[in-house]
């Protein structure tokens, strides 16, 4: 595995009902959820990895960190982009930010991922 810090993905979304704090569970008002927030996050890092771990490798998170500091309504959208800043063996960790449709920044932190091996996790 050589995995090089640099590497960028993203992921957009555009708000749904679904995807709000009071569909979620984690709020009673209709915007984007921060638990929704956290999963286009680690989208993005998935996607930057894509492509570059060889079977039967794959990542799984292990920590996030992240400010989540302006509402989106619904039909608002948002994308995720993520940058990998470090490599420490199997440990990576990944600059997140997450922009709306005028480039606000929504929320930003760190989500850190282990690489393992799928295989041990029942999935091949």
């Amino acid at each position: 595995m050589t995995l090089q810090v640099g590497l960028t993905g993203r992921a957009g979304l555009t708000v749904t009902e679904q995807d709000t704090a009071a569909a979620l569970g984690s709020g009673d008002v209709d915007v984007l959820g921060t638990p929704r927030v956290v999963a286009l996050a680690e989208q993005a890092t998935v996607a930057a990895l894509g492509g570059h771990l060889a079977d039967p490798y794959t990542s799984v998170g292990t920590r996030v960190e992240l400010d989540h500091r302006v509402p989106t309504p619904v039909g608002g959208t948002v994308q995720a982009e993520a940058h990998l800043v470090s490599v420490n063996g199997r440990k990576l960790a990944f600059a997140v930010v997450v922009r709306d449709d005028g480039a606000q920044t929504v929320a930003e932190g760190r989500i850190e991922r282990v690489v393992v091996d799928r295989t041990r996790f029942g999935r091949a």
